[in-house]
């Protein structure tokens, strides 16, 4: 899977991304401080699903009809980042898939995908 990931994700999490083979542009380390407007032209740009724990990515793509490949929100607050990693990568092993195009949510113990209509 292409993803982009927002400077909010935690290395770990991009780390366990890249093992698992996904091919994953971290925005911390190639444009850290870029606006979220420039984040998700560059996720389109590229073709690439956004991880983020920004909830604005949600307003962006539903309210103003911002165009994406899907949006993964990462709620999971409080875990250790390895934990996070693990909760992230099984997430995206499992329902991969359907969060092309999505709006997902994954938070402690649920996944929410929510499709674009």
């Amino acid at each position: 899977m292409n993803l982009l990931a927002d400077e909010g994700i935690d290395k770990p999490i991009v780390d366990r991304l890249r093992q698992d083979g996904h091919m994953v542009m971290y925005i911390a380390e190639e444009l850290p401080g870029i606006t979220d407007e420039v984040i998700l032209a560059l996720a389109n740009q590229q073709d690439a699903i956004l991880a983020t724990r920004d909830k604005d990515f949600g307003e962006l793509v539903y309210r103003l009809n911002r165009v994406t490949q899907g949006v993964i929100l990462v709620r999971l607050d409080g875990l250790h980042p390895d934990t996070k990693a693990s909760i992230v990568s099984a997430s995206i092993t499992e329902h991969g898939a359907e969060m092309l195009g999505a709006f997902t949510v994954i938070s402690r113990g649920n996944i929410r995908i929510r499709r674009r209509t």
